[in-house]
């Protein structure tokens, strides 16, 4: 099987075996969750093997017609700007696993089952090169991430789910609607008279101004409030406070992205000239999510809370790069996504550590745990230092690249979102001195045990990627180099197809025969 079916269909293989296992045996269960989402991670290594730096296009590309008479085909491929976020996916979900190892115990077999799907359904999305593949991935992993808030979640878990999914699909709908209407622009404008919803063919689409910018804000609106943007991000912190550790830790660190991937992959090269016209609404709009989300940080007195609204401040910074629409900006907003994915997703494991000890979140409950759980402090202010941005770790490359670019778009909005970058240290240095330092003014905190093996087992590896990109960068930046620059050359007009997207005729050719599967790029 080509590599990257593999990568997608593995998980949801395993999901299916699991399906057959007695729910008594909670061991094998978590096991065998474990070593498939593993095997998953083993197999997308082999992207890198293979990667060809110079090439700007889809590469390990994979063709199949699904429903030729709707133009509609089975259509995979990954490229500088996917790559990243299809290991962080395959990467994150078993560390999920292993630091839920001691603490989960309700319904194991639904919950293991739940994460795999959702795990092949994110895959799918950053893979798919067909809009509507795109769509069904997209809605797909709605199900299990409601059914993980709904069942696993908190007090008000029920209110929670529902409020993302209705807020997710409310989006989802117009988009819809709009690929639907690309994809019949398309069929009336093709000289073969066959229909596709191939992104690379959906490219060459000729829209009116007026049509161009109803789909821009149709596919705005449906990423704004996946990334959440302001003032759509009102279903992330019930949604944060209430998932369990592991929701939390898929939905900060890969879900949310699908917003900003979704801006990158189709707002920005489907519409160029509106989204160069709306780009200061959009980096106004991430300017004050920047701010507001930091202000509104500050100021909780729950640490799951407060690490959510941190979300809707740093992914403002993402959205900031990508409308910034220069090199510099755009390759710091994909490194970001994947620091966030990192520095976050490993804030909400470590809060998850300590309320499954003390049951409780809140700030004031806590104070000199330091003394009693020093390894646990030790790895919290990393990961702590990672979300400010301090040098030498992954979020001070990300957020310098940010700034940097999108000062030579917008001083004033650079300058601006710079303040998000003190706040930030503002809160969260904030929440390690009220947890960690100063006396011990509850009993209940003096017999806290330490973090276990399997935690530190989880942890331990996303503080090494910290390092690793904060210290050599390069070695993620060089890889989506030549797709971003395709990328900016689309949006200033500038693309030569023949150039950047070398597979382009060959998957187009495919689409319209319905050819077996065909691998490029290796």
């Amino acid at each position: 099987m080509p590599i990257l079916s593999t990568i997608l269909w593995l998980p949801l293989a395993a999901a299916v075996l699991l399906a057959f296992f007695p729910r008594t045996a909670e061991s094998a269960i978590k096991g065998f969750g474990l070593l498939a989402s593993a095997a998953a991670f083993v197999v997308s290594l082999g992207l890198l093997r293979g990667w060809d730096d110079a090439q700007a296009g889809f590469q390990f590309v994979e063709h199949k017609g699904w429903i030729p008479q709707w133009g509609i085909s089975y259509g995979l491929g990954v490229d500088g700007i996917s790559l990243w976020l299809v290991l962080l996916t395959t990467f994150l979900t078993p560390l999920i696993f292993l630091s839920a190892w001691n603490a989960l115990h309700k319904h194991p077999k639904e919950y293991v089952i739940s994460f795999l799907v959702m795990e092949t359904a994110m895959i799918g999305a950053f893979l798919a090169t067909d809009l509507v593949l795109f769509y069904v991935f997209f809605e797909l992993m709605l199900l299990p991430m409601y059914l993980v808030i709904g069942v696993w979640g908190g007090a008000n878990r029920i209110y929670a789910a529902i409020k993302f999914f209705l807020f997710t699909i409310a989006g989802s709908l117009l988009m819809l609607l709009g690929i639907i209407y690309l994809g019949f622009q398309n069929y009336h404008q093709s000289l073969t008279g066959t229909p596709t919803f191939n992104i690379v063919d959906l490219y060459h689409t000729q829209l009116t101004p007026q049509a161009q910018m109803l789909l821009f804000f149709a596919f705005s609106l449906a990423f704004a409030i996946k990334v959440p943007l302001f003032p759509l991000h009102t279903w992330l912190p019930d949604a944060h406070v209430e998932a369990p550790t592991g929701g939390s830790i898929i939905l900060a660190g890969v879900m949310l992205k699908m917003g900003t991937y979704g801006f990158l992959r189709f707002v920005l090269p489907f519409f160029p000239e509106s989204s160069s016209r709306w780009s200061t609404l959009m980096l106004t709009l991430s300017v004050i999510g920047i701010i507001y989300g930091a202000l509104v940080a500050w100021v909780q007195p729950d640490m799951k809370k407060l690490v959510a609204y941190s979300s809707v401040s740093h992914l403002g910074f993402c959205v900031l790069g990508i409308f910034a629409m220069n090199e510099t900006a755009i390759s710091g907003s994909i490194l970001q996504m994947v620091n966030h994915g990192l520095s976050t997703g490993a804030l909400f494991l470590l809060v998850g550590v300590v309320y499954e000890r003390r049951h409780t979140r809140l700030l004031a409950d806590y104070g000199g745990i330091a003394r009693t759980m020093p390894v646990y402090a030790v790895l919290f202010v990393i990961a702590v230092l990672s979300s400010v941005g301090l040098p030498g770790l992954n979020g001070f490359i990300g957020e310098f690249l940010i700034l940097s670019g999108t000062f030579q778009a917008s001083p004033v909005a650079a300058t601006l979102a710079a303040t998000g970058v003190i706040l930030a240290a503002i809160y969260l240095l904030w929440l390690v001195q009220k947890v960690f330092f100063g006396p011990i003014t509850n009993e209940e905190n003096r017999n806290i045990p330490d973090i276990a093996w399997n935690e530190i087992a989880a942890l331990v590896p996303i503080v090494v990627f910290m390092v690793w990109i904060g210290v050599h960068p390069n070695t993620f930046l060089r890889k989506m180099e030549p797709s971003v620059k395709h990328l900016v050359a689309t949006v200033r007009g500038e693309r030569n197809d023949k150039v950047m997207f070398a597979n382009a005729d060959a998957t187009a050719s495919a689409n319209r025969n319905t050819t077996a599967t065909a691998e490029v790029g290796r």
